[in-house]
């Protein structure tokens, strides 16, 4: 029998250029200094790595507003500077996914630039165009998710455009065939150079309702969930006309049938639609995408109930699909602090770290979960995220999860000889590598310690899975696969519990090597440490 695809549950390690590390002092992170610690990301047992935008752009929103989506911007290096990361990646055994926003671009790509010039150009219908209604206002009553209407005035066309970003991110036209073709030709050139697979940002945002109908209001008490700030008024609408059209599925098979012939590469598609776990599951049925994941493990939301809920909702309408877990990333407040609040002990993370590479599926973990990361306070005059600018005070942004990783324990943390272009709290200096590498009872050697010892369960990276009916705060699953049966129990709260395993399960016995805190198995019953968990075999 041929082994499994690479990426099937695969542990892909999200690099952030900006504040990876700095290899020549100007404070922002680059792929020479990404290539200096790869050996690193290859020591943390990690299958893969995804590397956010690393484009031209001008930087408004840090790379997801692309100018050229062939070229490297020269804030981070060059075209060379990226073979090589690629070229190294490999050698160390490690795949390479990189970002490819196909549903916008900058206002400063050219295509932008032409089509707004008038309305019989070549590009003319490359961009989403509307007239205005009679009284000048915009076309419909569509938000921006980065606050405000999402259309923008063109006076060179006397029409509004599209963007459900920031103005300067216009939507492509998808429903315009020459769009969906360069699209694809710029995925090609990223295929042909090698890549092993493609985070596609926002994928459900590629089409738009033709007819530009309304979205119809939201009643108050449904204006939560999916990442987004309570004060935004984006949330006040139901959001079925500006994404997740029909179309799509006919262009994701398209994509699929580009990815077949490079048979070693995969595309894991973002989600946030109003029902992102049926989307999920349309976007890997068939000949779509290999993988899928959305924002309903990265709210404020830390229960067993709501994570068994939202894995089971999501097994139900996905029997054939391909899911992919993340509890933290560049957009949301890093997970320690999310979940486990302003004390959370360093313990916790790898709870975390452990719980969520125990599902089925592939897992994304964001770069500084394996120390421990908490969310950074960043001042207002250091802010930097549009996102939060809009929405200060209430909505601090997403600067707290991006400021540069801690690579010892300095002024700037080994991360620049310059001026980072965030700064770097003192309690992430505290949880340096270096500090940790010293330490053997350190986060990042419990992170590695799992990792490792993951790799060689076979049921834990590709098994089928079930919960287990317990009480809160311990969520409980069994992971199965060709007679082996693991059951894994993870204490979500900070004091010990005592329980008593269902019968179905009372036939077990505890197996370690994972290094992590654990609890203990005598007979049926059992014993959890705050924040600890247990693994163990069933007969």
């Amino acid at each position: 029998m041929s082994e499994a695809p690479w990426w099937r549950g695969a542990v892909i390690y999200q690099i952030y250029p900006r504040s990876f590390r700095d290899s020549n002092g100007d404070g922002i992170g680059d792929l020479p200094g990404i290539i200096d610690r790869l050996d690193y990301v290859a020591s943390l047992g990690v299958d893969a790595i995804w590397v956010s935008p690393f484009f031209k752009s001008p930087m408004a929103d840090f790379g997801y507003d692309i100018a050229d989506p062939r070229a490297v911007d020269p804030l981070f290096g060059t075209l060379a500077d990226f073979d090589r990361l690629l070229e190294k990646a490999h050698a160390l055994g490690l795949k390479v996914m990189i970002d490819q926003v196909l549903s916008h671009s900058s206002i400063e790509h050219a295509w932008f630039l032409e089509s707004r010039e008038s309305r019989d150009n070549p590009r003319a219908d490359w961009y989403v165009w509307a007239d205005p209604r009679p009284d000048g206002t915009p076309p419909n009553n569509w938000l921006a998710i980065f606050g405000g209407v999402a259309w923008q005035w063109e006076p060179r066309r006397q029409q509004y455009f599209l963007h459900n970003f920031l103005a300067s991110m216009p939507d492509l036209n998808f429903h315009n065939p020459e769009v969906r073709a360069a699209a694809l030709d710029n995925v090609r050139f990223w295929l042909d150079r090698g890549v092993d697979g493609l985070r596609l940002d926002a994928i459900n945002f590629c089409f738009h309702d033709r007819l530009l109908r309304d979205n119809p209001a939201k009643p108050p008490e449904q204006r939560t969930g999916r990442g987004f700030s309570p004060d935004n008024p984006y949330a006040y609408q139901y959001h079925y006309h500006n994404n997740t059209q029909p179309e799509n599925l006919h262009f994701l098979e398209a994509l699929r049938a580009l990815l077949d012939h490079y048979p070693e590469a995969a595309a894991l598609g973002e989600i946030s639609s109003e029902d992102s776990l049926t989307t999920m599951a349309e976007y890997t049925s068939g000949r779509r995408l290999h993988m899928a994941y959305s924002f309903e493990l990265l709210t404020e939301d830390f229960s067993a109930a709501h994570i068994r809920s939202t894995v089971e909702t999501l097994e139900a309408r996905m029997p054939d699909g391909w899911p992919c877990w993340a509890i933290s990333n560049h957009d949301v407040a890093r997970v320690l602090s999310r979940w486990g609040g302003p004390d959370a002990p360093p313990r916790l993370a790898n709870l975390l770290t452990a719980l969520v590479c125990s599902l089925r599926g592939s897992v994304c973990v964001y770069q500084g979960e394996e120390l421990g990361l908490t969310e950074a306070e960043v001042p207002y005059e250091s802010l930097r995220d549009p996102y939060g600018l809009a929405f200060w005070p209430t909505f601090k942004g997403r600067d707290g999860c991006r400021t540069p990783m801690p690579w010892d324990d300095s002024d700037q943390a080994g991360f620049t000889t310059g001026s980072p272009w965030l700064p770097i709290p003192s309690e992430h200096r505290r949880r340096a590598v270096s500090r940790q590498e010293a330490d053997p009872q350190s986060t990042l050697h419990g992170f590695r310690s799992f990792m490792n010892w993951r790799r060689s369960q076979p049921a834990l990276r590709s098994g089928d899975i079930r919960f287990i009916d317990l009480p809160e705060p311990v969520l409980g699953l069994e992971r199965s696969r060709a007679g082996e049966r693991i059951l894994a129990l993870f204490n979500l709260g900070p004091e010990a519990i005592d329980l008593i395993l269902p019968d179905a399960v009372a036939h077990a016995r505890p197996f370690n090597g994972h290094g992590l805190s654990e609890g203990t198995l005598d007979g049926a019953r059992v014993w959890l440490p705050g924040h600890g968990l247990l693994f163990a075999r069933v007969d």
